[in-house]
This record gives C-alpha cells, sequence and structure tokens, in this order.
C-alpha cells in the first residue's frame, strides 16, 4: 500500500488506524502525514517511531475515526489499514472518510474480504474466536466496499483465502 501512495505523491494523507506507526517511513517524505489512533498506547509507540523519521512531517492523535475532528475535504489521501473489520460501524467510518477526503483525492482500503471457497471454510473455524476479539470474520466486499456510490479504480486479486485485498477508491464524477 505506501508504494502506491509514494508513486502519487499526495500532499496530505491520513492514516486511519495508525498503529504502531509501522508504515509511516514508506509514505512520502514531502507530505504532510496525520496517523490517528484509539489506542494511547499505540500511539506512543507509533510516536517513538516517527520521531526516528526526522526527514517526514507526521502528526499522531488519538481519535475515533467514525468520529473524526478534522474538517470536511482535509485530505489528498486517506488510508484504512485492517480497521474496517474491527470497528463497530464500518459504514459510520467510512462516511467519516469519504468526509475528510478532498474531492477528487483517493481513499485505499486494506483488508480482508470474506467471500472464497478457501475463506469459507477457515471464517467458519474461527468465527467465536475472531468475534471475542472484536474481528469480523465475515466481512464482505460487497456490503462493505461495493455498496456505496464510489468507483472501485483498482483491486488487488488476493490470496488463496482472498486475504488481503487493497482496493482504491474514488468518488464517481
Amino acid at each position: 500500500m505506501p508504494e502506491m501512495v509514494r508513486q502519487l505523491a499526495p500532499a496530505s494523507l491520513l492514516e486511519v488506524g495508525v498503529g504502531t506507526g509501522l508504515a509511516l517511513g514508506d509514505f512520502p517524505y514531502n507530505a504532510c502525514i496525520v496517523g490517528i489512533d484509539l489506542s494511547a498506547d499505540m500511539l506512543a509507540r507509533a510516536s517513538e517511531r516517527a520521531a526516528l523519521l526526522a526527514d517526514h512531517r507526521s502528526t499522531l492523535e488519538q481519535m475515533n475515526a467514525e468520529r473524526m475532528r478534522f474538517p470536511d475535504a482535509s485530505f489528498d489521501w486517506v488510508t484504512v489499514p485492517y480497521v474496517l473489520s474491527v470497528t463497530p460501524r464500518p459504514a459510520e467510518l467510512l462516511r467519516e472518510t469519504r468526509r475528510v477526503r478532498k474531492r477528487g483525492g483517493t481513499i485505499m482500503v486494506l483488508d480482508h474480504f470474506y467471500g472464497s471457497p478457501a475463506w469459507w471454510l477457515l471464517e467458519r473455524a474461527v468465527r467465536s474466536a475472531a468475534a471475542h476479539a472484536g474481528f469480523r470474520s465475515d466481512f464482505r466486499y460487497e456490503e462493505q466496499i461495493l455498496a456505496y456510490d464510489w468507483q472501485v479504480e483498482w483491486l488487488e486479486p488476493g490470496n488463496l483465502c482472498g486475504l488481503p485485498r487493497p482496493v482504491v477508491l474514488r468518488n464517481r464524477p
């Protein structure tokens, strides 16, 4: 995912669910990068990582992605790595993601999507453990991505189980 972002060189980028900041160093050094996460512990680890990236302009904030404090149309590019399948209300997160993205900007979602025959078997085996951990194991591409009025610009084929699948999205003109 960061490779594609680096090639397109957005001026501003929001990473929803920045976690420990693993991807921060992979984003373009000249972009204004904002990372948000619910977890203060994760953000503390991301801050340590960001401090080592002297050539990057990054800001980290504790925030619920379902209710972001950013003004409308704040970011050229929004990444959502492995967050939709664990958020309680993915539709709210997507609404907020679309709201803070600039007109003509890009959203990249990276998540697993239920649906391949191999994943169906695995999903049946892990359903109760996944639900206990807050992970939605029956996360459907059709319901979470295709249900909206945006254009899927690119969808990487998943592995044998359909995991993970980066999706690049833009609003329809």
